[in-house]
C-alpha cells in the first residue's frame, strides 16, 4: 500500500472531494473542494474519478513524503512547486519515487491549492463524502503532521495529456455575475444599485465559510422586520445588519436569517473561492436566458 506522510502541514490543510449533498435538510451543508474546478483538474491530471478526494491546501506551505511510488498533480493557486529541492511545474502530472519529497511554498497568487494523487486519498468518508466541512466539523479532520494518507483506488483512465494550461492570473477587480434576490426587496434601491455599482475588497475575515466584503460604505435595509430563517447557497451575498455584505462559499450555513441580497452565479465559484484578503470584487447583474 503507497501514501503520503504529512511533513509540513502549512496553515490550513483539509480533505476534499465533491462534497455531500442531499443533506440541507437535516442541517448538513455541502461542503466539498471550494474551487472545484481547480479540484476536478487535479483529478483528470492523474486519471481519477471526479470525485476522488484531494487535499486542499490554503496558502501552501505544505510538504509530504511519499512512501510507494505515485502519480501525482498540484493545481488551483500558483504555488512554487518542488520535489526533493529541484522545482517542478504545477498543472501537470509529476512521478514520485518511494522516499521523495514534495513541497509546496507559499501561493505568489490566488489562495487555495490542490493535490491529487492517482487513486485518490482513502481516508473514511462520513455521509458519503471525504470532505471536511469547517463550519459544522463533519469529515476527517484536517492533515496533520505526521498522518498518513492511504492512496486509495479511484482511478479510471490514464488521462490524454500529461498537462493542462493553467489559468490565467485573475483581475482584480475580479468581475462577477450575480442575481438579485431572493431578499433584494429588503434594501433600498440605492443599496442594490450600489451593490452592482461599487468596487468591492475582500477583508482578512475570509475563510471557506465566506468572505467578508468591505465597500465605501454599508448596504442599507428598506425593511427592518426580523426574517425568518431561510435555505443558504454556496454564492449567497447576505448582509447582516452591519450593513456589509458576506459571499458564502463551501462551508456556508444551510439556514441564516439576514437577508440575501444578491446570488453569485455558480460559474464564478471557482474563481471565488480564491479570493484573497484585499483582493476587489465587483459584481454585474447576470443576463436571464
Amino acid at each position: 500500500m503507497a501514501w503520503l506522510e504529512i511533513v509540513r502541514t502549512g496553515p490550513l490543510t483539509t480533505v476534499q472531494d465533491r462534497g455531500r449533498p442531499g443533506y440541507a435538510s437535516i442541517g448538513v451543508g455541502e461542503s466539498g473542494a471550494a474551487d472545484r474546478f481547480a479540484h476536478d483538474c487535479a483529478n483528470r491530471l492523474v486519471g481519477n474519478h471526479s470525485d476522488a478526494a484531494t487535499l486542499e491546501v490554503t496558502l501552501g506551505g505544505l510538504a509530504v513524503r511519499a512512501s510507494g511510488a505515485v502519480s501525482i498533480a498540484v493545481t488551483g493557486a500558483r504555488t512554487p512547486v518542488t520535489v526533493n529541492s529541484e522545482p517542478c511545474s504545477d498543472y501537470t502530472m509529476l512521478h514520485l519515487k518511494s522516499g521523495d519529497l514534495l513541497e509546496l511554498a507559499y501561493a505568489s497568487e490566488g489562495l487555495r491549492s490542490y493535490i491529487s494523487v492517482r487513486g485518490g486519498f482513502d481516508v473514511p468518508a462520513v455521509m458519503g463524502s471525504r470532505s471536511t466541512d469547517t463550519l459544522s466539523w463533519i469529515g476527517p479532520d484536517p492533515v496533520a503532521e505526521g498522518d498518513r494518507l492511504p492512496v486509495g483506488t479511484e482511478a479510471g483512465d490514464w488521462p490524454a495529456d500529461e498537462f493542462v494550461p493553467p489559468p490565467a492570473t485573475p483581475e482584480n477587480p475580479l468581475m462577477m455575475q450575480a442575481s438579485p434576490g431572493p431578499r433584494d426587496d429588503w434594501f433600498t434601491p440605492a443599496s442594490v444599485a450600489a451593490l452592482f455599482r461599487e468596487t468591492w475588497t475582500v477583508s482578512s475575515d475570509t475563510n471557506r465559510v465566506g468572505a467578508r466584503l468591505h465597500g465605501p460604505g454599508p448596504l442599507h435595509h428598506s425593511i427592518t422586520d426580523e426574517l425568518p430563517s431561510e435555505a443558504m447557497v454556496a454564492g449567497a451575498l447576505q448582509v447582516p445588519p452591519d450593513g456589509r455584505p458576506i459571499l458564502f462559499l463551501a462551508d456556508h450555513p444551510v439556514t441564516g436569517g439576514y437577508p440575501v441580497i444578491a446570488v453569485v452565479a455558480e460559474a464564478d465559484l471557482p474563481a471565488a473561492a480564491q479570493l484573497r484578503p484585499g483582493h476587489r470584487v465587483r459584481f454585474h447583474r447576470k443576463v436571464e436566458r
